[in-house]
């Protein structure tokens, strides 16, 4: 019996970087969700997806509140969180991990890192 694929939820507004998540979740036998709206982000998290990546520059979904609501909901605080921005910004690195991000990358190790990242949160 074949089983669902794992869910992971993507709130990102970078389109070449969301073609690059598509193609490694695909790779790695998940289901990849894009979300953009903060209230949808929550509602999604109720599914329990295995992993949710955040743009940390992307304001308009607000990345920071989004993770301390995350983490401070029992039925959502389980879900790893990795956030990722521009390497020079350790301002917002610190802020990150200070809401409750498990994890917090550079874009650029982000990317190189997708597919182990994507294996770790497919089984």
């Amino acid at each position: 019996m074949q089983k669902e694929p794992k869910l992971v939820l993507a709130v990102v507004s970078d389109l070449f970087f969301s073609v690059k998540l598509s193609d490694a979740a695909k790779r790695s036998g998940l289901a990849l969700e894009f979300v953009k709206d903060p209230k949808e982000v929550v509602e999604k998290a109720k599914q329990k997806p295995s992993l949710i990546i955040f743009d940390l520059n992307f304001e308009a979904a607000q990345p920071l509140t989004l993770i301390g609501t995350l983490k401070a909901n029992s039925h959502t605080k389980g879900i790893s969180l990795i956030g990722y921005l521009s390497h020079v910004q350790g301002e917002l690195k610190q802020k990150a991990h200070d809401a409750g991000c498990d994890m917090v990358l550079a874009r650029s190790a982000l990317s190189q890192n997708l597919p182990q990242i994507f294996k770790r949160h497919s089984g």
